[in-house]
């Protein structure tokens, strides 16, 4: 198994905006086969932390490239990333 460490630097004053098309992102995310491990926001409500998990890379890569070729995605994704400053993506290994 594989993860995804994943921090996104929201823009001033949207978090709240954020977290709401989050909560609509996750049926998506779960229709492809993307499981959330969990969601936390920091103590400066600056940054949105998230841990994604797949089977191995392999298993990362198909399912990344259903979500992101989704129609769904395609017609939302400019309301979602105008919500980040920053994405800082890290793939993690269990030990």
């Amino acid at each position: 198994m594989i993860s995804q460490l994943r921090i996104y630097t929201i823009n001033r004053g949207q978090m709240d905006s954020w977290l709401k098309a989050f909560e609509g992102l996750k049926p998506l995310l779960a229709e492809h086969g993307i499981k959330v491990d969990g969601t936390w926001v920091d103590e400066e409500n600056e940054r949105f932390i998230w841990v994604r998990s797949f089977e191995d890379q392999a298993d990362l890569e198909k399912k990344e490239a259903s979500f992101y070729g989704s129609e769904k995605w395609l017609a939302g994704v400019d309301h979602v990333r105008g919500h980040l400053a920053r994405r800082d993506v890290t793939v993690i290994n269990p030990v």
